[in-house]
């Protein structure tokens, strides 16, 4: 798995992204390798390993980025049709940077996993 430094590097404007949105708690961004028309990634502007260290402290910014993912989806026109929220947790679940990160995925139909 790869170091999250890229998405502390673009929190902190050490390099560019397509940033759609940015908080006190959370960036987004346009995933330079989309897997969808709409693909954007959401990350907790701290360092947040993956899924299995959230905790009692910092819990609440999973449930900001869930908001923030829906509202993005609603301004990218998305929220009709359909999208997909996902997060991957460690090599076995897909998580490719060491790093929590959302997917949001849409503006076309995406098929099932499972």
């Amino acid at each position: 798995m790869k170091d999250g430094l890229i998405f502390k590097k673009i929190i902190n404007k050490e390099i560019s992204a397509n940033i759609i949105y940015e908080d006190q708690i959370v960036t987004a961004f346009q995933d330079i390798k989309p897997k969808a028309l709409v693909h954007i990634l959401i990350i907790p502007n701290i360092f947040i390993a993956s899924s299995n260290d959230i905790n009692e402290t910092n819990k609440h910014i999973l449930a900001h980025m869930f908001d923030i993912a829906v509202k993005i989806a609603k301004k990218q026109n998305i929220s009709q049709e359909g999208y997909k929220i996902i997060i991957n947790c460690n090599k076995n679940g897909g998580q490719e940077i060491n790093y929590l990160h959302m997917h949001l995925l849409g503006g076309e139909e995406l098929k099932s996993l499972y």
